[in-house]
């Protein structure tokens, strides 16, 4: 089984099913793939991970996704990434994102909106409809934080008077709760 768009949005899927189960089961029925599948693309992706030969990194996405249609240059402190995107078909509007360092690591992966942060409301934050810049663009002192696995992300911010946690997967919005009780 070769290892394609369709197996790498799946093996996404499947890391986002620990904190969003209901989304990424509607998202199986929509797109028409079992349980199963998205069992062995993860399974896959894991083995492509820790296979000695097999690529690693950016050029892991690369033989998964094919060339980025997009590629552009970013300043990280001192430095300076490349900034590599593809669009994916479930998630249409935003674009996965690699940052690679100048030794060519890979630095970040994440969902981002390519036309720039959105301004959000309350009322916006929908599960899969935003990404963490689009909160931290939104709500003012929003503080990002670093989530419980890797590749979580959460960003604590305050509404109305209380604070709240965004909960992200791969930068895409997964859920909302309330933050736990401490200074913000």
């Amino acid at each position: 089984m070769g290892f394609g768009v369709r197996e790498f949005e799946l093996a996404l899927l499947h890391r986002m099913r620990d904190v969003n189960a209901e989304k990424v089961e509607e998202t199986l029925g929509l797109i028409g793939a079992s349980r199963a599948e998205l069992r062995e693309a993860h399974a896959h992706w894991t083995r492509l991970a820790h296979a000695p030969r097999a690529p690693k990194g950016a050029a892991a996405l690369r033989r998964a996704l094919g060339p980025p249609p997009h590629r552009g240059r970013r300043p990280a402190g001192s430095l300076t990434c490349d900034v590599l995107r593809w669009p994916l078909p479930t998630w249409p509007g935003l674009a996965y994102e690699a940052l690679v360092g100048p030794g060519g690591e890979l630095w970040n992966q994440w969902f981002v909106r390519p036309s720039g942060a959105a301004a959000l409301t309350f009322a916006d934050l929908v599960p899969w409809a935003c990404v963490v810049g689009d909160v931290g663009a939104s709500f003012p002192g929003a503080v990002q934080i670093d989530g419980p696995a890797p590749h979580h992300w959460t960003v604590d911010f305050r509404h109305d008077g209380e604070t709240h946690r965004a909960r992200f997967v791969y930068g895409l919005f997964q859920r909302l709760e309330r933050a736990p009780s401490g200074p913000f």
